[in-house]
């Protein structure tokens, strides 16, 4: 059997949904898509895209998580984005919003990280 996927969203939970919504958008263009919330007020989850491709981020808050981080352990894994324009001038902005937290000039990559720690690689819309 031959299985043909494609993708269409990565999760994220979240400890403070308009932080993360905020980060989002201003670091990275992020724009809500769809909400769902439990009506018992459990969860609530966010889906934001960049408006020009099908996949989503969803952005997942737990009421009855503990108000610590989220222990992200030793798993590597990140989200990565390409950005347009002038990318030293975005990694700039992004240094300037505190967020850069690892670089790397040999491969021309750099990563930042969201409220929650989770790692996002950047790299040019053209490389």
């Amino acid at each position: 059997m031959e299985i043909k996927s494609r993708f269409d969203h990565f999760n994220v939970n979240v400890t403070n949904l308009d932080r993360s919504l905020k980060f989002y958008d201003e670091a990275l263009g992020l724009k809500e898509i769809s909400r769902m919330k439990a009506a018992d007020g459990s969860y609530e989850i966010v889906f934001v895209g960049d408006g020009v491709s099908p996949f989503k981020l969803e952005l997942t808050w737990l009421r009855d998580h503990a108000a610590t981080p989220y222990e992200l352990g030793d798993n590597e894994s990140h989200l990565c984005m390409r950005v347009a324009g002038d990318y030293d001038a975005v990694r700039e902005y992004h240094r300037a919003m505190g967020c850069l937290c690892f670089e790397n000039h040999e491969m021309g990559l750099y990563f930042i990280n969201d409220p929650d720690d989770y790692w996002i690689e950047i790299l040019p819309l053209e490389k």
